[in-house]
């Protein structure tokens, strides 16, 4: 059954290029991406993995932990890893999950037999603080992923969970942000003091709050 916005993250436990962990355990109270790539040894993964170490410190700013997967083992991961570093210029330094059995894969519903019988596809799963799913993508195999997108999804997705506001389309860290229905205009004059511009009477904008 597919996992969907709001459900449980499911727990599990897994052997990894930084040895076994426990998936809740590990990601603690932060934020969680957790990604599947196909497979070991393929050029559009060796991109990825090393386009996600390059970015880690960046996670690391918004306390979100990165781990990916894929259904190769863990010696396979450790040997793929020279060839990432020499080929992006950066280190892997998350950890990446053996799923030879695939029971992490099925969990996630990263197996889409359209495409494969065996190979994960492309799939991201943000992890909120509480364990909840809140996002989920799906790229075909042939299509590399935008991790910076996935940073600012993760930008806007810490930010309208503390404050009663959402982010209009191609918005950034730093961009007004729209202020909620359910929020009155007298209710909004108090919560957002910078003041806010009513655009149509459903659309208020608001300097980002927490800059």
């Amino acid at each position: 059954m597919a996992i969907r916005l709001g459900d449980d993250a499911p727990d599990f436990t897994a052997e990894t290029t930084q040895g076994e962990l426990r998936f809740l355990e590990w990601k603690g109270d932060s934020w969680a991406v957790l990604f599947s790539h196909p497979k070991d040894f393929t050029p559009v993964c060796t991109t990825e993995l090393g386009a996600v170490a390059a970015l880690k410190p960046e996670f690391d700013k918004r306390n979100t932990k990165v781990i990916g997967l894929s259904v190769d083992p863990v010696d396979s991961h450790r040997s793929w890893e020279t060839d990432i570093e020499d080929v992006t210029g950066s280190p892997v330094n998350f950890p990446m999950i053996a799923d030879p059995d695939r029971t992490i894969a099925d969990l996630y519903d990263m197996i889409h037999p359209n495409a494969s019988d065996t190979m994960t596809v492309r799939s991201v799963f943000v992890v909120g603080a509480d364990n909840k799913i809140k996002l989920t993508l799906t790229y075909p195999a042939s299509t590399g992923r935008n991790f910076d997108e996935i940073l600012r999804v993760i930008d806007s997705l810490q930010l309208t969970a503390e404050y009663k506001v959402a982010t209009p389309a191609d918005w950034k860290d730093g961009d007004d942000v729209i202020i909620t229905a359910a929020v009155s205009d007298e209710e909004a004059a108090e919560r957002f003091p910078k003041g806010f511009e009513a655009k149509k009477p459903y659309l208020r904008l608001t300097p980002q709050p927490n800059k």
